[in-house]
């Protein structure tokens, strides 16, 4: 088992966005355990009487001095946080970091979420075939803009991308045969102006084009006809005997 010496100083948690005087908002980092190989930050996120409003909440490290927010988490992160109490979003360093021992502190941001996107026709459990085209759809605040579009599997890990998109709505999208089937499968959309401005789709599958059941059908179709072909061809080849000689006719 790794040793991870974690010294917990100068956290430190953010809250930006509009703020109106008549609510209190406050989002707190409450304790931080380590469980194997992941750390586990706990906090709160209070927006008094604003409770259905929805946040964008994102975690960093001294590593680089809090620049670039944490990839390797699941948990309450991203966009569409709502308010509540024993929030928690779950790190695994080694997947991020690697091989890790020192000191690390822990800045949590939070602001309020409002999408520079919103991306259509892609519901919960949808099905996508790789090898095929698709059109992406979206309304956009922004047209001469730009958008980076990733998909993430289900362990968050970044399986394809197109970066420096037109922010205007429409986009062919092609599934590089490549990509494996599984579920809950995301599309990332980020602002290229502004990183930190980024827009989930909902978790849809991917499957293969055609589907290995019927591939294994066609196989054997394949190889019956090819067998039955041989079959025939050694029936039509095979020589015939010539008639057994009967000698000269007697005097």
């Amino acid at each position: 088992m790794r040793n991870y010496t974690i010294t917990i100083f100068g956290i430190v948690a953010l809250l930006a966005g509009s703020v109106q005087k008549s609510f209190s908002q406050a989002v707190d980092i409450d304790f931080i355990e380590v469980v194997g190989r992941n750390i586990v930050v706990h906090y709160n996120l209070d927006d008094g009487a604003n409770s259905a409003r929805q946040f964008m909440v994102q975690l960093y490290t001294s590593q680089d001095n809090f620049t670039t927010a944490l990839t390797r988490v699941i948990g309450d992160f991203g966009p569409e946080v709502t308010s509540g109490f024993d929030k928690k979003i779950v790190w695994d360093i080694t997947k991020e970091l690697g091989s890790f021992k020192g000191d690390i502190s822990f800045e949590l941001r939070g602001r309020v979420y409002v999408p520079f996107v919103k991306i259509q026709e892609i519901e919960t459990g949808r099905i996508f075939k790789h090898g095929k085209n698709y059109p992406l759809n979206w309304t956009s605040g922004n047209l001469s803009g730009q958008v980076n579009i990733e998909l993430f599997n289900e362990a968050g890990e970044r399986i394809w991308g197109e970066n420096n998109v037109p922010n205007v709505g429409k986009f062919d999208w092609f599934i590089p045969g490549s990509v494996k089937k599984g579920k809950d499968y995301k599309l990332k959309f980020t602002n290229v102006r502004d990183r930190n401005d980024i827009v989930y789709s909902a978790p849809f599958m991917i499957k293969p084009k055609i589907p290995l059941l019927v591939k294994a059908a066609g196989v054997l179709v394949i190889l019956g006809g090819v067998g039955y072909l041989a079959t025939e061809k050694s029936k039509t080849t095979e020589a015939t005997p010539y008639p057994t000689p009967t000698g000269p006719p007697a005097n």
